[in-house]
């Protein structure tokens, strides 16, 4: 994971990003690459054609946003760049603030997208969503609060899915170098496929080793506990496993971990 980007805006919790991003380039020696994301903006639809067109308001200055922003960013890296234990480096992408729509492309040719948790604080859901379904890479999402350590104590819930063994197969760098790796079943919410022992024997074949539990309740509750339990400060987890319309009738994992997880979560579809 060589090349991270990491879109900047003006939200509350991007101190939990800057910080994330941070301890992962650490990890591998990476460059962290900032981006101005534009705020969302209102949008007009006409009916014929169909046709979105999206309005700033009045008082908007893009050249003043993205001045902002990239302060920001470049005081953050000049406070760290100095004490970056494992050679990590930042780096500006020049030009105007994209929107989410461009985000999910534009993340195609990086190893990993950095965005803060969503909700009224944090990132919104459109951005990580980009990410997630158009640029066939993973979203490492930030927590509220800065972590402290990344990929020492790591948990990766496992349901059998194709995203469940995509994300394992993205965060593969970072599962060789923790020092505890856990995997957690959750009873009834398993789709057809490998047992979790097999999932633990798969990366035992890759030189790691790992240990398995299957606990009964909630899905998106009992991965928060279990991660809580063995102070994991990083969760794996395919996202959407089922549809996003269907999490947001009925609920489910991936939607309660997106807005309730205290730990840095790597995510794939």
């Amino acid at each position: 994971m060589k090349s991270i980007l990491l879109p900047v805006d003006q939200s509350e919790q991007m101190p939990s990003a800057l910080e994330t991003a941070w301890h992962l380039a650490n990890l591998f020696e990476s460059v962290i690459e900032g981006v101005a994301l534009r705020p969302a903006f209102a949008e007009i639809v006409a009916p014929d054609p169909i046709v979105a067109v999206t309005i700033p308001p009045a008082d908007w200055n893009e050249t003043e946003f993205c001045r902002n922003v990239r302060q920001r960013f470049d005081a953050y890296a000049a406070a760290h760049a100095q004490n970056a234990q494992g050679g990590a480096r930042f780096r500006w992408r020049g030009g105007s603030a994209i929107e989410d729509s461009a985000l999910g492309s534009l993340a195609r040719v990086y190893d990993v997208t950095v965005l803060s948790r969503p909700g009224s604080r944090g990132a919104r859901m459109t951005a990580l969503e980009a990410v997630l379904f158009d640029s066939g890479r993973p979203v490492l999402m930030a927590p509220p609060s800065p972590p402290k350590a990344l990929g020492q104590t790591v948990l990766i819930h496992w349901n059998a899915s194709t995203e469940t063994a995509r994300a394992i197969l993205l965060a593969m760098p970072v599962l060789r170098k923790a020092k505890r790796v856990s995997f957690i079943a959750v009873e009834g919410h398993i789709v057809p496929g490998p047992s979790v022992k097999d999932a633990v024997a798969h990366l035992e074949a890759n030189g790691i080793a790992a240990t398995e539990k299957t606990v009964t309740g909630r899905p998106g509750e009992a991965i928060l506990a279990e991660a809580r339990a063995i102070g994991a400060d990083l969760l794996i987890k395919g996202a959407y496993t089922q549809s996003r319309l269907r999490q947001m009738i009925f609920g489910g994992a991936t939607s309660h971990i997106l807005a309730s997880a205290d730990l840095p979560v790597l995510l794939a579809h």
